[in-house]
């Protein structure tokens, strides 16, 4: 099945992982711009990396991956959070020369890094960051895993502009229950023999059992995803909030309201003259009645 993650793990072992398969909630991003298929790949990958991220941290908020950079695409960015909403979007420079299908992160991103924001409903917001000095995504995040001397963590990111999909594991702290001290290398072994077509069309479950009919494995119920937007009129109202009342006044003088769009899923907002100074008092206001 598609648009859905699963847990599994390697019994007796210090071994578990995360599978996810995306299908709709990818082609509903891609349906809202016209990418060219090299950036489409990134993002399908990009999605179901903040995905994976989400679900093996167990983040009660938003968990955002964005890629920046000075080459042709400035910024690839993808939010994910607890309710199985996805969304992602690209921008490039003004003055891009569209890249080959085949193009990798570091040809499209040039110089740059990557920021992972976690943000939970409570607490802290926390930021990781580690620079692009792999030519995919994937060798990336584990360069951040093992710079920031986490859990060792291995990924496998595939997507091909229809469907996305993508593997991690990761090694425990060693404990008495871990029977199999080479259960690391050999299931990271195996799943290095992992071929996009299998990933990409397969279910999750064929997909496990293709690498790992010899090992045991306990596989959880699946969890469904789907392509979800949190923009709304107050969060539009409160970043308006940080521009300058007089430049948000002359844009009302000139054009009757202040106009603006959601780069994710294009829905447009309209304020009108006395929204905007409702907004410039008090962002968090209710809108104003108007008689």
């Amino acid at each position: 099945m598609f648009d859905q993650i699963q847990r599994f793990l390697f019994d007796a072992t210090n071994v578990r992982g995360e599978i996810v398969a995306l299908d709709k909630s990818y082609a509903e991003v891609l349906d809202r711009h016209s990418y060219p298929q090299a950036i489409s790949r990134q993002l399908g990958e990009m999605l179901a990396a903040a995905a994976l991220l989400t679900e093996t941290i167990k983040l009660d908020g938003t968990l955002t991956l964005e890629v920046r950079g000075n080459g042709v695409v400035r910024q690839l960015m993808a939010e994910s959070n607890p309710g199985g909403e996805l969304r992602a979007i690209a921008r490039l420079s003004d003055e891009a020369v569209l890249p080959t299908d085949e193009a990798s992160l570091m040809e499209l991103i040039g110089q740059g890094q990557i920021v992972i924001t976690l943000d939970p409903r409570d607490g802290k917001r926390y930021q990781g960051i580690v620079a692009i000095d792999q030519d995919n995504l994937a060798g990336c995040l584990e360069s951040y895993f093992s710079q920031s001397e986490q859990l060792p963590t291995r990924l496998w990111l595939m997507a091909n502009g229809q469907r996305a999909g993508g593997v991690m594991l990761q090694q425990l702290p060693n404990d008495a229950s871990n029977q199999d001290p080479d259960a690391w290398e050999r299931v990271t072994h195996l799943a290095d023999t992992l071929k996009a077509e299998e990933l990409l069309t397969l279910d999750q479950q064929d997909v496990l059992h293709r690498l790992y009919h010899e090992e045991t494995v306990r596989i959880f119920d699946p969890k469904a995803l789907r392509f979800g937007c949190t923009c709304s009129r107050e969060r539009l109202g409160a970043a308006l909030h940080s521009i300058q009342p007089e430049d948000l006044r002359q844009i009302v003088a000139e054009q009757g309201e202040l106009s603006t769009q959601c780069h994710f899923c294009h829905t447009r907002y309209a304020f009108s003259a006395i929204e905007i100074e409702s907004i410039i008092e008090d962002p968090e206001a209710d809108s104003p009645v108007v008689h």
